[in-house]
Formats: C-alpha cells, sequence, structure tokens
C-alpha cells in the first residue's frame, strides 16, 4: 500500500480494541490526520509515548481503506511531560489542541501546524503566562481561519474607531449607533492588549495589568467559541478565568 511521511501534533487518541490507538494529528502537510497506532498499549511499545496528545513527531503512514495506519514514529518535541507537570499550562493546552481539532480539512494548513506547535513549545517553556499563550494562540487561529476580530474601525458599518463596546456576533468593537443592548464595552487598554495578543508583541502582554489581562481573555473565549459554534469545553477548567461575557456561553 502507498505510504507517506509527515511532521505531526497529537491532538487526541482513543482507545481501540485490547492494545490499539485512534490518533487524532494536525499534520503539516496532509491536514488532519486519523490513523491507528498498533500494540501502543503495550508496555512493549516502541512509540507508543511518542503519540500522547501534545507531542510533536515525525511519523510514517500507509493508507488504510477507512483509517490510516502508523508504521514509525520519531519524537520532534517531548512537550507534554512539561506541559502535565502544571495545571494552567495543561488546561491551555487542552484548549489549543480541541480548537485544533474544530478546524475543517480547508482550515488545516501549515501555517495552522507551526502556531499550535510553537504555542505547545512556549507552554511547556513557560515563557510567558499560560492564559496569555492560550489567548493569542486561539485569535491567531481564528485570524488564519478568516476570523480576524476588527479592533478598530466599527466592525459592522466601517465607522473609524475607536469604540468602546465588543460583539462576537458582529465580528468585534462596534459603533454606539450598531451595538446592541447589553454589548460588552471594552478601554483601550484592553483594545490596545487584544492587538498585541494577535501581534505576538509580547513585551506588551507580559506588561499588561491584571485588569487588562483578565478583561481580553473573558473576550477572546466569546469571540473564539461563538465562530466555533459551540464551546470549548477544556475552557471551563482553565484557571484564572474571569466570568465571561454572556457571548461566551452561548
Amino acid at each position: 500500500m502507498p505510504t507517506y511521511r509527515d511532521e505531526v501534533v497529537v491532538l487526541r487518541t482513543h482507545k481501540l480494541g485490547e492494545a490499539d490507538r485512534i490518533v487524532t494529528c494536525l499534520s503539516r502537510r496532509h491536514g488532519k490526520v486519523r490513523a491507528v497506532a498498533k500494540g501502543v498499549r503495550r508496555t512493549s511499545s516502541r512509540f507508543g509515548a511518542r503519540l500522547e496528545p501534545f507531542m510533536v513527531a515525525d511519523v510514517q503512514l500507509y493508507v488504510g481503506r477507512s483509517l490510516d495506519i502508523i508504521q514509525q514514529a520519531e519524537s520532534l518535541g517531548a512537550y507534554g511531560a512539561e506541559i502535565a507537570m502544571h495545571y494552567d499550562r495543561y488546561t491551555a493546552a487542552s484548549a489549543m489542541v480541541e480548537t485544533a481539532d474544530r478546524l475543517n480539512e480547508a482550515e488545516a494548513t501549515p501555517q495552522q501546524y507551526l502556531l499550535l506547535v510553537g504555542g505547545l513549545r512556549a507552554l511547556a517553556r513557560g515563557e510567558h503566562a499560560a492564559r496569555s499563550i492560550l489567548d493569542s494562540y486561539l485569535l491567531r487561529a481564528m485570524s488564519m481561519s478568516g476570523w480576524a476580530p476588527g479592533l478598530g474601525d466599527c466592525a459592522r458599518c466601517g465607522l473609524p474607531g475607536p469604540h468602546e463596546n465588543f460583539v462576537a456576533q458582529l465580528g468585534g468593537v462596534v459603533c454606539h449607533e450598531c451595538a446592541p443592548a447589553g454589548s460588552v464595552r471594552v478601554d483601550m487598554a484592553t483594545t490596545g492588549l487584544l492587538q498585541s495578543l494577535i501581534a505576538g508583541e509580547w513585551d506588551v502582554v507580559d506588561a499588561a495589568t491584571p485588569a487588562a489581562t483578565a478583561a481580553a481573555s473573558g473576550l477572546v473565549a466569546a469571540y473564539a467559541q461563538w465562530h466555533l459554534e459551540r464551546g470549548i469545553r477544556a475552557l471551563e477548567h482553565v484557571l484564572s478565568e474571569p466570568a465571561l461575557p454572556e457571548e461566551a456561553r452561548l
């Protein structure tokens, strides 16, 4: 049967039979891949530990009838152990891979793969606050999928900003005339922090006040979950999660 090789990040796994697993991956060149890893639950497995969630591996697969089969796996990034040691990193990573798993095939691009790998690497190394890494990942992933939030001009009518209302359903900040009753009010510090999270301006992100960080996190969660059309379950367990705006609970 035809074989192929690719770099993958493991999103989730499911037990299959007594010794096998179904592994769902985001690959660099082939989008999302679901494949069977035979015998990986046995203690004698050669590469079982390399196919756990948050791990990055170079795998060789051959094409099966319904699911591909993983023949070989070489570790490229062993991030799982460092992430699992810290609850905040683990919950953030869980939300990231859950988001990546929601991508449709057209959105599962090499750029999405590299974004996720970079986010998991930053979490494992503790480069920044786990929630900030998660927020940056969610905003960038949405932007790559064509859902970048409008943070300057009104997302509905185009009126030049700045504006003080944020509505996830309308695509970002909106002017007073376009804002429905009960819209979330945002200040300039929070809007600026959202822009820095998208741009990767980590000096600004790391220096943000707790109030701005909490407000931005709530807006990011609301925006991502609205456009994914259902909640991100792992977000419920993220440490220090602020009370989300109403849009996040729809």
